[in-house]
């Protein structure tokens, strides 16, 4: 079985929201940041972003939140909601990449999970590099489809104007590098297994699954979630996957799991 060489997690700060937007609960209301000390729960929703090293190249997954993120939020009102307030200066994309000691011209793709302003943020960042920009076609699909700037959490000037590839269905993008069609959370969100020498698997799930509490089981759905029959299978298959490879799932936003892993720029994966 081929495998990728190297793993980086790259941690990019965090932002702060309502607990139900990640994980829905009985009783528990959304609220915004003005009501942030009122007795709700707000919590810190920590962003990453993967590189994957391998003989064919270097993989960049998702992109996280711009560094103008109030700015570019305003016409959304997302900035009220998911306020990206818990990020130093040298956390943002760019510079932990720097950081990493890897140029941006150095990075042969760049595969979004799926185009929410929170994965997509600093796409347009590799517009003109060489790197093949790619997401799943359901995705590109619905992200440049409807009318108007944004729809919900996808923000047209995010991704537009980017010459993207796309992939269908499950597929090996790079050795050791498989793309899964995890939908549900949006149409076309995937997530990644990753399979290296020494650490085995391992499955980036983006936000088909956002947090340890939510893959149970039993699987508990969030507020922000397109279609919640799609979304529940979308979980059980990557269960499936985890049982038969025995893999170490890593969930899109989980507050508590993401100071347990080994994170750029000291730490990574082989």
């Amino acid at each position: 079985m081929a495998t990728a060489n190297k793993l980086s997690v790259i941690p990019c700060g965090a932002m702060h929201a309502n607990l139900p937007f990640l994980l829905l609960k009985p009783g528990v209301s959304i609220k915004p940041r003005s009501e942030k000390d009122s007795p709700i729960d707000w919590v810190e929703v920590p962003t990453h972003c993967v590189l994957v090293e391998t003989d064919e190249g270097k993989l960049l997954w998702d992109t996280s939140c711009p560094s103008d993120w109030e700015t570019r939020w305003a016409p959304t009102g997302l900035q009220e909601f998911f306020p990206y307030d818990q990020v130093a200066d040298d956390e943002y994309l760019d510079k932990q990449l720097h950081k990493m000691g890897v140029g941006l011209d150095e990075i042969d793709y760049v595969v979004l999970s799926h185009l929410h302003f929170d994965h997509a943020g600093n796409a347009q960042m590799f517009k003109n590099t060489n790197a093949k920009m790619i997401c799943s076609d359901k995705e590109k699909e619905f992200a440049l489809g409807f009318e108007g700037p944004f729809n919900g959490a996808h923000l047209k000037a995010d991704y537009e104007g980017i010459d993207w590839e796309i992939v269908s269905g499950d597929v090996e993008l790079l050795p050791g590098v498989s793309m899964i069609q995890t939908p549900g959370h949006t149409p076309g969100c995937m997530s990644m297994r990753v399979d290296l020498p020494e650490t085995g698997t391992m499955i980036f799930t983006s936000d088909a699954v956002y947090m340890g509490e939510s893959y149970g089981p039993p699987a508990a759905p969030a507020a922000i979630v397109n279609n919640l029959e799609d979304w529940f299978s979308s979980v059980e298959k990557l269960r499936g996957i985890q049982e038969r490879t025995n893999a170490q799932m890593v969930f899109g936003h989980d507050a508590e799991q993401i100071h347990q892993l080994r994170k750029a720029p000291e730490g990574s994966y082989t």
